[in-house]
Protein backbone atom coordinates (compact mmCIF):
# COMPACT_ATOMS: atom_id res chain seq x y z
CA UNK A 1 0.00 0.00 0.00
CA UNK A 2 2.47 2.42 -1.68
CA UNK A 3 1.98 6.53 0.22
CA UNK A 4 1.51 8.74 -2.90
CA UNK A 5 4.29 11.44 -3.58
CA UNK A 6 2.02 14.24 -2.88
CA UNK A 7 1.02 12.77 0.73
CA UNK A 8 5.17 12.18 1.06
CA UNK A 9 5.66 15.47 -0.41
CA UNK A 10 3.65 16.93 2.39
CA UNK A 11 4.29 14.85 4.93
CA UNK A 12 7.94 16.13 4.08
CA UNK A 13 7.21 19.47 4.02
CA UNK A 14 5.67 19.47 7.77
CA UNK A 15 8.91 18.18 9.67
CA UNK A 16 11.79 19.87 7.18
CA UNK A 17 13.00 22.51 9.81
CA UNK A 18 12.92 20.11 12.35
CA UNK A 19 14.46 17.13 11.18
CA UNK A 20 17.34 19.77 9.62
CA UNK A 21 18.23 20.78 13.14
CA UNK A 22 18.65 16.81 14.15
CA UNK A 23 20.51 15.91 11.08
CA UNK A 24 22.70 18.73 11.53
CA UNK A 25 23.27 17.99 15.33
CA UNK A 26 23.93 14.10 14.75
CA UNK A 27 26.00 14.70 11.95
CA UNK A 28 28.00 17.57 13.58
CA UNK A 29 27.13 20.13 11.15
CA UNK A 30 27.62 23.58 12.61
CA UNK A 31 24.60 25.49 13.44
CA UNK A 32 23.21 27.64 11.15
CA UNK A 33 24.82 26.13 8.25
CA UNK A 34 23.58 26.44 4.66
CA UNK A 35 22.77 22.82 4.45
CA UNK A 36 20.57 21.52 1.61
CA UNK A 37 18.94 18.40 2.62
CA UNK A 38 18.23 15.43 -0.36
CA UNK A 39 14.98 13.87 -0.03
CA UNK A 40 14.57 10.33 0.76
CA UNK A 41 13.21 8.09 -1.69
CA UNK A 42 9.26 6.37 -1.34
CA UNK A 43 10.84 2.63 -0.77
CA UNK A 44 8.73 0.44 -2.86
CA UNK A 45 6.67 -1.41 -0.37
CA UNK A 46 6.29 -4.44 -3.41
CA UNK A 47 10.19 -4.22 -3.62
CA UNK A 48 9.99 -4.85 0.52
CA UNK A 49 7.51 -7.58 -0.09
CA UNK A 50 9.34 -9.70 -2.65
CA UNK A 51 12.13 -10.07 -0.82
CA UNK A 52 9.56 -11.39 2.39
CA UNK A 53 8.65 -13.59 -0.38
CA UNK A 54 11.72 -14.95 -1.14
CA UNK A 55 12.62 -15.47 2.63
CA UNK A 56 9.43 -17.41 2.83
CA UNK A 57 10.37 -19.72 0.23
CA UNK A 58 14.03 -19.63 1.70
CA UNK A 59 12.31 -21.13 4.81
CA UNK A 60 10.32 -23.42 3.01
CA UNK A 61 13.13 -25.16 1.44
CA UNK A 62 15.04 -25.60 4.43
CA UNK A 63 12.49 -27.32 7.13
CA UNK A 64 10.13 -24.38 7.22
CA UNK A 65 12.90 -21.79 9.63
CA UNK A 66 15.98 -19.33 8.81
CA UNK A 67 16.99 -20.05 12.43
CA UNK A 68 20.58 -19.57 13.49
CA UNK A 69 23.03 -22.57 12.44
CA UNK A 70 20.27 -24.23 9.98
CA UNK A 71 20.48 -23.86 6.33
CA UNK A 72 18.21 -21.80 5.96
CA UNK A 73 20.03 -18.85 7.60
CA UNK A 74 23.10 -19.19 5.27
CA UNK A 75 20.94 -19.26 2.26
CA UNK A 76 18.86 -15.92 3.84
CA UNK A 77 22.69 -13.88 4.19
CA UNK A 78 23.65 -15.54 0.78
CA UNK A 79 20.49 -13.93 -0.63
CA UNK A 80 20.76 -10.43 0.81
CA UNK A 81 24.43 -10.38 0.19
CA UNK A 82 24.10 -11.02 -3.54
CA UNK A 83 21.80 -7.75 -3.49
CA UNK A 84 23.83 -5.84 -2.08
CA UNK A 85 27.25 -7.06 -3.93
CA UNK A 86 25.44 -6.14 -7.03
CA UNK A 87 24.62 -2.61 -5.59
CA UNK A 88 28.08 -1.83 -4.86
CA UNK A 89 28.58 -2.33 -1.39
CA UNK A 90 31.64 -3.57 0.28
CA UNK A 91 29.93 -6.67 2.61
CA UNK A 92 31.58 -8.34 4.82
CA UNK A 93 30.93 -11.42 6.75
CA UNK A 94 31.37 -11.59 10.35
CA UNK A 95 31.77 -15.63 11.59
CA UNK A 96 30.69 -16.49 15.42
CA UNK A 97 30.01 -19.39 17.23
CA UNK A 98 26.91 -20.07 19.31
CA UNK A 99 25.37 -23.40 21.04
CA UNK A 100 27.88 -25.29 18.82
CA UNK A 101 27.08 -23.94 15.76
CA UNK A 102 28.29 -21.26 13.02
CA UNK A 103 26.42 -18.01 12.89
CA UNK A 104 27.14 -14.80 10.61
CA UNK A 105 26.74 -11.30 10.44
CA UNK A 106 26.23 -9.66 7.44
CA UNK A 107 27.83 -5.95 6.99
CA UNK A 108 27.29 -3.71 4.02
CA UNK A 109 29.27 -0.37 3.63
CA UNK A 110 28.65 2.35 0.97
CA UNK A 111 31.77 3.93 -0.61
CA UNK A 112 31.98 7.46 0.68
CA UNK A 113 31.07 9.56 3.61
CA UNK A 114 33.35 10.36 6.42
CA UNK A 115 34.77 7.38 8.26
CA UNK A 116 34.75 9.18 11.54
CA UNK A 117 30.82 9.37 11.80
CA UNK A 118 29.08 6.06 11.17
CA UNK A 119 25.20 5.86 10.40
CA UNK A 120 24.37 2.25 10.73
CA UNK A 121 20.87 0.47 10.45
CA UNK A 122 20.07 -3.22 11.53
CA UNK A 123 17.86 -6.00 11.69
CA UNK A 124 17.97 -9.94 12.91
CA UNK A 125 17.99 -11.80 10.22
CA UNK A 126 17.77 -14.94 11.98
CA UNK A 127 14.11 -16.75 13.04
CA UNK A 128 13.00 -19.13 15.48
CA UNK A 129 12.90 -22.40 14.77
CA UNK A 130 9.69 -22.90 14.23
CA UNK A 131 8.64 -20.50 12.04
CA UNK A 132 9.57 -19.05 8.87
CA UNK A 133 10.18 -15.95 10.77
CA UNK A 134 8.84 -13.61 8.11
CA UNK A 135 7.49 -10.64 10.40
CA UNK A 136 10.52 -11.43 12.89
CA UNK A 137 11.85 -10.29 10.96
CA UNK A 138 12.04 -10.77 7.88
CA UNK A 139 10.27 -7.29 8.18
CA UNK A 140 12.75 -5.45 9.16
CA UNK A 141 15.25 -7.14 7.56
CA UNK A 142 13.61 -6.39 4.37
CA UNK A 143 13.25 -2.71 4.83
CA UNK A 144 16.69 -2.42 5.37
CA UNK A 145 18.07 -3.95 2.87
CA UNK A 146 15.42 -2.06 0.45
CA UNK A 147 16.47 1.05 2.13
CA UNK A 148 20.18 0.04 1.26
CA UNK A 149 19.34 -0.87 -2.75
CA UNK A 150 17.81 2.77 -2.54
CA UNK A 151 20.60 4.71 -1.66
CA UNK A 152 22.49 2.43 -4.71
CA UNK A 153 19.57 3.55 -7.25
CA UNK A 154 20.02 6.85 -5.81
CA UNK A 155 23.51 7.61 -5.92
CA UNK A 156 23.58 9.11 -2.60
CA UNK A 157 26.53 10.55 -0.88
CA UNK A 158 25.79 11.65 2.34
CA UNK A 159 28.09 13.67 4.56
CA UNK A 160 28.54 10.49 6.72
CA UNK A 161 29.37 7.07 5.94
CA UNK A 162 26.69 4.80 5.90
CA UNK A 163 27.10 1.26 7.16
CA UNK A 164 24.07 -1.47 7.15
CA UNK A 165 24.32 -4.53 8.84
CA UNK A 166 22.29 -8.48 9.00
CA UNK A 167 22.52 -10.23 12.86
CA UNK A 168 22.87 -14.19 13.27
CA UNK A 169 21.65 -15.65 16.47
CA UNK A 170 19.38 -12.42 17.76
CA UNK A 171 16.77 -15.03 18.70
CA UNK A 172 19.12 -16.85 21.10
CA UNK A 173 20.39 -13.40 22.90
CA UNK A 174 21.39 -10.82 20.82
CA UNK A 175 24.40 -13.12 20.09
CA UNK A 176 25.48 -11.72 16.54
CA UNK A 177 25.34 -8.03 17.18
CA UNK A 178 27.04 -8.30 20.71
CA UNK A 179 30.04 -10.35 19.47
CA UNK A 180 30.04 -7.53 16.34
CA UNK A 181 30.02 -4.78 19.28
CA UNK A 182 32.41 -6.57 21.34
CA UNK A 183 34.68 -6.78 18.80
CA UNK A 184 35.12 -3.31 17.94
CA UNK A 185 38.13 -0.85 19.14
CA UNK A 186 36.79 1.57 21.48
CA UNK A 187 38.03 4.18 18.71
CA UNK A 188 35.71 2.17 15.66
CA UNK A 189 32.87 2.22 18.50
CA UNK A 190 32.98 5.87 19.10
CA UNK A 191 32.75 6.68 15.15
CA UNK A 192 29.33 5.28 15.10
CA UNK A 193 27.13 8.18 15.73
CA UNK A 194 23.93 6.07 15.84
CA UNK A 195 22.46 2.71 15.66
CA UNK A 196 19.05 1.89 14.17
CA UNK A 197 17.46 -0.70 14.97
CA UNK A 198 14.53 -2.81 13.07
CA UNK A 199 12.78 -5.71 14.70
CA UNK A 200 9.39 -6.53 13.81
CA UNK A 201 7.71 -3.54 11.77
CA UNK A 202 4.97 -4.84 9.67
CA UNK A 203 3.04 -6.85 12.47
CA UNK A 204 -0.94 -7.78 11.55
CA UNK A 205 -2.41 -6.01 13.76
CA UNK A 206 -0.09 -2.62 14.32
CA UNK A 207 0.93 -0.28 16.64
CA UNK A 208 3.58 2.35 16.11
CA UNK A 209 5.55 2.49 18.34
CA UNK A 210 9.27 4.42 18.65
CA UNK A 211 12.11 4.07 20.69
CA UNK A 212 12.83 6.60 23.02
CA UNK A 213 16.75 6.19 23.64
CA UNK A 214 18.32 8.43 21.93
CA UNK A 215 16.61 12.13 21.63
CA UNK A 216 17.60 13.18 18.21
CA UNK A 217 16.74 9.79 16.79
CA UNK A 218 13.83 9.56 18.70
CA UNK A 219 12.38 12.99 17.65
CA UNK A 220 13.39 12.23 13.93
CA UNK A 221 10.97 9.12 13.72
CA UNK A 222 8.30 10.91 15.49
CA UNK A 223 8.56 14.06 13.45
CA UNK A 224 8.50 12.04 10.25
CA UNK A 225 5.21 10.46 11.63
CA UNK A 226 3.45 13.40 12.85
CA UNK A 227 3.99 14.56 9.39
CA UNK A 228 1.69 11.59 7.99
CA UNK A 229 -0.69 12.24 10.84
CA UNK A 230 0.24 9.00 12.70
CA UNK A 231 0.03 8.60 16.47
CA UNK A 232 3.11 7.43 17.87
CA UNK A 233 3.66 5.62 21.64
CA UNK A 234 7.06 4.60 23.14
CA UNK A 235 8.68 1.39 22.58
CA UNK A 236 8.75 -0.52 25.72
CA UNK A 237 7.72 -4.53 25.01
CA UNK A 238 11.04 -4.99 23.46
CA UNK A 239 13.08 -2.50 25.24
CA UNK A 240 16.34 -4.28 26.18
CA UNK A 241 15.55 -7.19 24.11
CA UNK A 242 16.39 -6.39 20.58
CA UNK A 243 20.06 -6.10 18.56
CA UNK A 244 20.14 -2.04 19.89
CA UNK A 245 21.04 -3.23 23.36
CA UNK A 246 24.48 -4.18 23.02
CA UNK A 247 24.91 -1.14 20.88
CA UNK A 248 23.23 1.33 23.89
CA UNK A 249 25.76 -0.33 26.59
CA UNK A 250 28.61 0.48 24.55
CA UNK A 251 27.47 4.13 24.68
CA UNK A 252 26.31 4.29 21.17
CA UNK A 253 23.27 6.24 20.21
CA UNK A 254 20.59 4.20 19.61
CA UNK A 255 16.93 4.08 18.33
CA UNK A 256 14.86 1.93 15.92
CA UNK A 257 10.86 0.96 15.54
CA UNK A 258 8.59 -1.39 16.25
CA UNK A 259 5.05 -2.57 15.28
CA UNK A 260 4.57 -5.35 18.85
CA UNK A 261 4.86 -8.84 19.80
CA UNK A 262 2.34 -10.27 21.58
CA UNK A 263 1.25 -7.69 23.85
CA UNK A 264 -2.91 -6.63 23.57
CA UNK A 265 -3.94 -3.88 21.47
CA UNK A 266 -5.74 -1.77 24.10
CA UNK A 267 -8.99 -0.17 23.09
CA UNK A 268 -7.15 3.20 22.93
CA UNK A 269 -4.74 2.15 20.75
CA UNK A 270 -7.66 0.97 18.36
CA UNK A 271 -9.11 4.25 18.69
CA UNK A 272 -5.65 5.89 17.43
CA UNK A 273 -4.59 2.87 14.54
CA UNK A 274 -7.50 0.97 13.77
CA UNK A 275 -7.26 -3.41 14.51
CA UNK A 276 -8.32 -5.23 16.66
CA UNK A 277 -9.16 -4.71 20.65
CA UNK A 278 -8.01 -7.19 23.19
CA UNK A 279 -5.62 -9.33 20.32
CA UNK A 280 -1.91 -9.84 20.40
CA UNK A 281 -0.16 -7.21 17.93
CA UNK A 282 1.14 -10.25 16.67
CA UNK A 283 -0.69 -13.57 16.93
CA UNK A 284 1.76 -15.59 15.07
CA UNK A 285 5.07 -14.27 17.19
CA UNK A 286 7.58 -17.30 17.28
CA UNK A 287 4.85 -19.40 15.96
CA UNK A 288 5.31 -21.17 12.15
CA UNK A 289 2.56 -19.14 10.76
CA UNK A 290 4.87 -16.15 10.95
CA UNK A 291 4.22 -16.36 6.70
CA UNK A 292 4.11 -13.71 4.47
CA UNK A 293 0.57 -13.87 5.79
CA UNK A 294 0.99 -12.62 8.44
CA UNK A 295 2.02 -8.81 7.06
CA UNK A 296 0.15 -5.87 7.47
CA UNK A 297 1.27 -4.15 4.41
CA UNK A 298 0.12 -0.52 5.19
CA UNK A 299 2.18 -0.89 8.60
CA UNK A 300 5.02 -2.34 6.77
CA UNK A 301 4.78 0.47 3.76
CA UNK A 302 4.65 3.32 6.64
CA UNK A 303 7.93 1.43 8.38
CA UNK A 304 10.24 1.03 4.97
CA UNK A 305 9.45 4.50 4.54
CA UNK A 306 10.59 5.57 7.89
CA UNK A 307 13.75 3.53 7.75
CA UNK A 308 14.59 5.16 4.16
CA UNK A 309 13.46 8.82 5.87
CA UNK A 310 15.83 7.90 9.23
CA UNK A 311 18.72 7.07 7.10
CA UNK A 312 19.09 9.92 4.92
CA UNK A 313 18.01 12.57 7.68
CA UNK A 314 20.75 11.80 10.06
CA UNK A 315 23.85 10.95 7.43
CA UNK A 316 23.81 14.68 6.13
Amino acid sequence: MKLSVSWRASAAAVVAAATLLTSQSIAGAAPGADVEAAAAPDIPVANVKAHLTQLQSIATANGGNRAHGRPGYKASLDYVKAKLDAAGYTTTIQQFTSSGRTGYNLIADWPGGDANQVVMAGSHLDSVSSGPGINDNGSGSSAVLETALAVSRAGYQPTKHLRFAWWGAEELGLVGSRYYVNNLSSANRAKISGYLNFDMIGSPNPGYFVYDDDPAIEKTFKDYYAGLGVATEIESEGDGRSDHAPFKSAGVPVGGLFTGASRTKTAAQVTKWGGTAGQSFDRCYHSSCDTTSNINDTALNRNSDAVAYAVWELSQ
